[in-house]
């Protein structure tokens, strides 16, 4: 159920987009007929246009409704909102060229007008909504048009939305009080903390709760029925969410089995026609890359030759997609008789036991001495792993995707390597870009694990954007 603000806001969109598009029809036809003098392709008047405009409009507004640019899944994730805002005024212009065509009823006096639509409703529509997501993160922070929450829970995913909720300007929730164990409770929000239920729903008016998020289905069926009950006594938001990831993301399917509704489960959605086209987008762009990036790839196996004698490449053995292993490519960053078994082995045989304790509890190390001073600069700035080009043309890898893994890491969660790795292994991923390089191991597993679970082609394409970004600012994680 939206809360009532979700849907004041949409509100709020719908009339910023009515008279955005109502700007740019006019100023288009103006552009057109008052300063282009040259003759019109069709004769239409100003009132005509005008009639025009008020029949096109609401048919724009329903093609606009019918992506869901008012749902607050579309308006909340940017990039998804842009595609969204792109592919509607491309509709709505064609369906206009159609109408006319059709009918022989023309509303454009000229074909520049259609153009001056299409490309004014598009950045037009885009800078109002960036600028009404401006001004809502600034509501947000005195505390304007906030949910009030209260989340009651027990389990691991309890503490970990209060966390994510927390930082209010940018989710616009408030999280008022938590019902469950105080160790999921995370310091420093200043909450209220309930370790009764039954006390945390009595006050519910007076802590001025708007939406309930339960993240646990009790074994007492009356308790879960208490819960949603006092939020539908006091006509506020309910969500559950359930603690167990696995059981809700991927490609689910809903069906109904024996008369009760039932769920199935998929690993990911990254199957069928999905993969296939993350396949060819890995392809066209992997060769598009290929192009510009040649000759620094030579110059680079040259300056390999001169500071760093031996191989220019380093042939990594690791396990991608299913656990198939595959050689990874990269430019050689350690001396040429390192790399040729287990790191902490090789710690050891430098005298280094500190760094193999180091590397067997966090899987890295912070300083190798391993790696030489070219080694070093090419990590740093990542072109090291520039040859990875060659593993995606080839199909070991995708451009995006978990981290392929050493075969000795699978040890270290086998229970989860397999669901890791129903996806294709990528040369960036969620965890590069995510700007934490003190993720501990479990906590990388996770993020490549939501990654799988929750894959988009829209995600795709902002890992690849932040994956820019992190390299030049070189603040991705290591």
């Amino acid at each position: 159920m939206p809360s009532k603000n979700t849907k004041f806001y949409s509100l709020i969109l719908i009339a910023a987009d009515l008279i955005v598009l109502a700007i740019v029809f006019f100023a288009a036809y103006y552009i057109r007929t008052q300063i282009d003098q040259r003759d019109l392709l069709y004769p239409v008047y100003k009132w005509d246009y005008i009639f025009g405009f008020s029949v096109i409009a609401p048919v724009w507004m329903l093609i606009f409704a019918s992506f869901g640019m008012y749902n607050a899944n579309v308006y909340n994730r940017r990039l998804v909102e842009w595609s969204k805002v792109v592919l509607g005024a491309f509709i709505g212009v064609l369906l206009v060229i159609g109408w006319e065509y059709m009918t022989r009823i023309y509303i454009f006096p000229a074909r520049l007008v259609a153009l001056y639509v299409l490309l004014g409703t598009t950045f037009a529509i885009i800078l109002a909504r960036e600028f009404l997501r401006i001004v809502r993160t600034e509501l947000y922070r005195y505390g304007r048009g906030v949910s009030r929450v209260l989340i009651i829970g027990n389990s691991p995913a309890t503490r970990d939305i209060a966390d994510e909720l927390s930082t209010t300007h940018k989710s616009g929730y408030q999280i008022v009080a938590m019902a469950g164990p105080k160790k999921c409770v995370p310091s420093g929000l200043g909450l209220v903390h309930y370790s009764s239920i039954d006390e945390a729903l009595s006050d519910i008016k007076r802590l001025k709760i708007t939406t309930i998020i339960q993240t646990d289905l009790y074994d007492s069926e009356d308790r879960n029925q208490r819960i949603l009950s006092a939020a539908q006594v006091n006509h506020i938001q309910y969500n559950f969410i359930p603690g167990e990831p696995e059981f809700y993301t991927g490609k689910n399917t809903v069906d109904v089995f024996l008369g009760y509704p039932m769920i199935t489960v998929s690993q990911t959605p990254l199957i069928g026609w999905g993969a296939i086209a993350k396949r060819i987008f890995d392809i066209v762009v992997s060769l598009a890359l290929l192009i510009p990036l040649a000759p620094i790839l030579l110059i680079l196996a040259l300056l390999q030759k001169v500071f760093n004698p031996g191989p220019v490449l380093y042939i990594s053995k690791r396990l991608s997609q299913f656990s198939n292993p595959i050689e990874l490519f990269k430019f050689r960053s350690m001396g040429s008789k390192y790399g040729k078994k287990d790191a902490a082995l090789e710690f050891e045989d430098m005298g280094r036991p500190d760094l193999a304790a180091e590397y067997r509890k966090h899987h890295k190390v912070e300083h190798d001495p391993r790696v030489t001073k070219f080694g070093s600069f090419l990590r740093s700035t990542s072109l090291d792993e520039l040859p990875q080009i060659f593993n995606v043309l080839r199909g070991d890898l995708s451009l995006v995707g978990p981290r392929p893994i050493l075969p000795q890491e699978v040890k270290f969660n086998s229970s989860r390597t397999a669901l890791l790795h129903s996806v294709k292994s990528g040369v960036t991923g969620l965890w590069q870009v995510s700007g934490r390089s003190n993720l501990s191991f479990e906590e990388r597993i996770e993020l490549e694990l939501f990654y799988a679970q929750n894959w988009s082609f829209w995600l795709d394409i902002k890992i690849l954007f932040k994956t820019i970004g992190v390299v030049l600012r070189k603040t991705g994680a290591k």
